[in-house]
């Protein structure tokens, strides 16, 4: 912490108690309170504090203790939610809490969680006396015993919220690497993320049709997506007690094996072809390239229903990205011929080797030709290979067997495009306000408690959107609306107030928010506690 001095144009500068943080490795600072009102000898006293000088705090001002409002507000979220109740009332649980809640707010390692607990109301709030890095690690094992059991909680307490099962079930797939080579389910796989060279695992993701994540599965990293189908329709029959519904899962997961599982179970599905698939039908007849337009169009083949469509502006950022790969890659070409040109020792040959691999990595093989003449390395795009391949630019081909008069075509085209939700969910997970990613956890237990764990702050985050988003707007249609991050740093300067008796004794108190952070705590239907 320190304190900074702001000038405010004509207005006399600002005094801030301000501290810094580490996110996504950069350096940031945030406002936690506005000292502008202190008197100076005040404000000279917190300095020197803040130096490690505490023999000129003996007053009756009160100074700045723990943070309170973040964390409240946070627990209160997730009592509404049934989390707390679901978790339990052990110590156990309360720590898992502490994680849940520490997730969504801080993000990091169990060791940096203990570390920003000591700044937070934790005893206060959470009931919850000192603990350590190996109290975090017991939580997450004990997460991964009781998960099954805390999903299927929750269900029921999300059914009664919502009042009926969802109507769709949507399910995506992506994996996230790991840091060290000793992690139980680490494998090599396909990377969803594109870190290769990494071991990883994979990570199941089943939402609703609004997007609310109901439960995660942690896989091998060298599991299929198709592969992770079954499980799935464990959890909906077996832990939510669902008989009838609709799959929604993306391209290529569907896949015979997991259709003929889902048809065997009385349930129904909804995929997309990838681009192979309909390559397939064209060449058959099924389907015709004149069907696919912006306006949603069907075929019925052998009892299987196909909804087409064509998205323009996709085809444009399809286009887009091509022609971004050809100037780099011309780029390349140029640069590797200069410096051929200027060194005798420098074989061209070698350099088009090296250029053929950045094709093959870009998925520009048969596209373009890389040729040396003369020492000079010559590109040559392939057309008719270029046509071909941007064919099914921006096309989308749903699969369902869903009936007609359930279902028309284009509910069957937004069911499916649903699952942009998921997508969005996974970005949340991974880069976003979770980082999930990198897992340097090594046990199996744990491993899943982790993901479990960043699943629930999830479910807990997407809710606090939800309630600033009506309050407030989305961020997509109002650039000033507010953000997840942008109010749980508001709370954060929401602490408590310790005034000093005498030696011994302190009174803590808790400040009156300000107007925005009164704002803050009306959009997510939140009162303070009565000091």
């Amino acid at each position: 912490m320190y304190v900074a001095t702001v000038p405010n144009r004509s207005s006399p500068s600002a005094i801030l108690l301000r501290e810094s943080f580490r996110q996504d490795g950069k350096v940031h600072s945030r406002t936690l309170a506005n000292l502008s009102h202190w008197d100076p000898a005040r404000i000279q006293a917190l300095q020197r504090a803040l130096r490690g000088d505490f023999d000129h705090l003996a007053s009756p001002d009160p100074t700045l203790g723990l943070v309170f409002g973040l964390l409240f507000v946070l627990k209160q979220i997730a009592d509404a939610l049934g989390l707390t109740a679901a978790l339990g009332k052990s110590r156990l649980a309360k720590l898992a809490l502490f994680l849940v809640l520490a997730r969504v707010a801080h993000q990091g390692s169990r060791l940096s969680a203990v570390r920003w607990a000591k700044d937070h109301a934790v005893a206060e709030v959470l009931g919850l006396a000192s603990f350590d890095e190996d109290d975090l690690y017991a939580a997450l094992d004990d997460l991964c015993v009781r998960q099954e059991a805390i999903e299927k909680t929750l269900y029921r307490r999300y059914l009664d919220r919502r009042g009926a099962p969802p109507a769709l079930f949507l399910y995506d797939v992506t994996s996230s690497y790991l840091e060290g080579e000793l992690n139980a389910l680490g494998e090599y796989g396909f990377p969803h993320d594109g870190k290769r060279g990494k071991l990883q695992i994979v990570i199941g993701l089943l939402a609703d049709d609004q997007g609310e994540p109901l439960a995660v599965r942690v896989f091998a990293g060298n599991t299929g997506d198709p592969a992770t189908v079954a499980a799935q329709i464990r959890i909906v029959k077996d832990q939510f007690g669902v008989q009838e519904l609709v799959f929604v899962g993306d391209r290529g997961m569907v896949k015979s094996k997991g259709k003929q599982a889902l048809k065997e179970e009385g349930l129904r599905y909804i995929s997309a072809l990838t681009d192979p698939q309909i390559r397939k039908l064209l060449s058959t007849g099924t389907l015709q390239m004149s069907l696919f337009a912006e306006q949603v169009c069907e075929v019925e083949a052998d009892g299987v229903r196909y909804v087409l469509r064509k998205n323009e502006a996709e085809e444009a950022r399809v286009q887009h990205r091509w022609e971004d790969k050809l100037a780099k890659l011309s780029g390349k070409v140029e640069q590797r011929n200069q410096r051929v040109k200027k060194s005798k020792r420098c074989q061209p040959e070698a350099g088009r080797r090296q250029l053929q691999a950045w094709v093959a990595r870009h998925k520009l093989t048969g596209q373009v030709e890389l040729r040396v003449e003369d020492r000079t390395i010559t590109l040559e795009c392939n057309q008719a290979a270029i046509d071909r391949a941007m064919q099914l630019a921006g096309c989308y081909a749903v699969v369902t067997d869903v009936p007609k008069e359930q279902m028309n075509e284009q509910a069957v085209h937004d069911s499916y495009m649903s699952l942009q939700k998921v997508e969005r969910d996974f970005r949340l997970l991974k880069t976003g306000l979770l980082e999930v990613r990198p897992v340097f956890v090594r046990k199996e237990s744990r491993t899943r408690g982790h993901v479990f764990c960043c699943m629930l702050a999830l479910k807990l985050g997407r809710e606090i959107e939800r309630r600033l988003q009506a309050a407030f707007g989305t961020t997509d249609a109002d650039p000033h609306a507010l953000t997840v991050s942008d109010a749980l740093a508001a709370l954060s300067r929401l602490c408590l107030l310790e005034y000093q008796i005498d030696d011994k004794t302190k009174l803590t108190r808790l400040p009156n928010p300000d107007a925005r952070q009164e704002e803050i705590l009306a959009a997510l239907g939140v009162s303070l506690p009565k000091k």
